[in-house]
């Protein structure tokens, strides 16, 4: 086996003994949930790179304490604020406690920022949603130290031991379907922000509706946001401002979907009678908003707690869940178009 000058990585290790990373781990942390034939598989491509685990992720896993992490850099406190629940929902009457610690997934030093996180805390296992979720750097420095992990997303982005994901692109292209079974075809589309899986996989589930029923999406149709409400104003006002103004629009989120609100009255456009609109989240301003909004619900609650059983429970049957479809919740926000 050739050796080179790049620093072997755990993920070198699994590739060449043709494991997991999970299983390279265990070999490292000495876990008795091994065959011996595997431990020693793993062991000899081990010798053969010269692979040198980092110690001080080995002294974390010989040592964690009873907490669980939440890492996020979310600008949707909602959602960070629903997984908090069912977090807190699995480890209720249990001796395991939650720290929560937002980062910056621009910072130059996140990754080294994580370790000494998870180094000064001795984690029992991290929840980590997106956007950093989708960082599988992450994921490996987890897998390194010995820490249990489990990556929240809009599509299933690892294994399902460390993974709880939603149908997002599903989901939209069912939005679109209703929208279309209602008679709209001028129907314009709120983007989340560059950078997050959740944003690529409702915009493409927008998109494949609309092909599919042979509707054209011209760029006026389409707008930029952050997931942000100020973000939803600006970007339904550019919509609604164009030369052929939209029946229906749907926002990548609940948040944005209320700027949409703004921006139509702002306008003198009655929401459904003059301009339908759909949102995603079914935070709780979407029941609270007048008409109430019709929305995807995604089943943020349920994951987090289906997350945390997956790393203080795995043997339990409902901790093996990884998908978690989302629903098309129905209400006032959307209606036919005028003739």
């Amino acid at each position: 086996m050739p050796k080179s000058n790049k620093t072997p990585t755990i993920n070198d290790v699994a590739r060449l003994a043709g494991v997991s990373k999970k299983t390279v781990s265990r070999v490292i942390n000495r876990s008795a949930l091994l065959s011996e034939d595997t431990r020693t598989k793993v062991e000899a491509v081990i010798a053969e790179l010269g692979y040198v685990p980092n110690p001080q992720a080995r002294a974390l896993a010989l040592r964690r304490n009873f907490l669980l992490g939440l890492l996020h850099d979310n600008p949707n406190a909602q959602t960070v604020l629903k997984v908090q629940e069912g977090v807190l929902d699995a480890i209720r009457d249990t001796e395991f406690a939650l720290v929560v610690r937002p980062v910056d997934r621009h910072s130059p030093t996140l990754i080294e920022d994580i370790r000494h996180f998870l180094e000064l805390q001795r984690l029992y296992g991290v929840l980590i949603l997106p956007p950093i979720s989708e960082n599988d750097a992450l994921a490996e420095l987890c897998l390194e130290m010995g820490c249990g992990y489990v990556r929240m997303g809009s599509a299933m982005l690892d294994d399902a031991d460390h993974m709880v994901a939603s149908n997002d692109r599903e989901m939209v292209e069912a939005a679109v379907d209703h929208l279309v079974e209602l008679g709209h075809r001028r129907i314009a589309l709120i983007e989340g922000p560059k950078g997050f899986r959740s944003a690529h996989e409702r915009r493409e589930g927008f998109l494949a509706a609309m092909a599919r029923h042979g509707l054209v999406v011209p760029d006026s149709a389409r707008a930029p946001g952050t997931y942000r409400f100020e973000s939803g104003l600006e970007a339904a006002g550019l919509l609604l401002d164009a030369s052929e103004r939209p029946t229906a629009i749907f926002a990548s989120n609940d948040e944005m979907a209320s700027g949409a609100f703004h921006a139509a009255r702002q306008r003198n456009l009655r929401v459904p009678d003059d301009l339908s609109i759909i949102g995603f989240d079914d935070s709780p301003i979407a029941a609270h908003i007048w008409p109430p909004m019709t929305t995807v619900g995604w089943p943020v609650r349920e994951m987090g707690r289906a997350a945390a059983l997956k790393l203080i429970a795995p043997a339990e049957e409902v901790a093996g869940e990884s998908r978690f479809p989302a629903r098309l919740v129905k209400r006032q926000s959307v209606a036919p178009p005028k003739a």
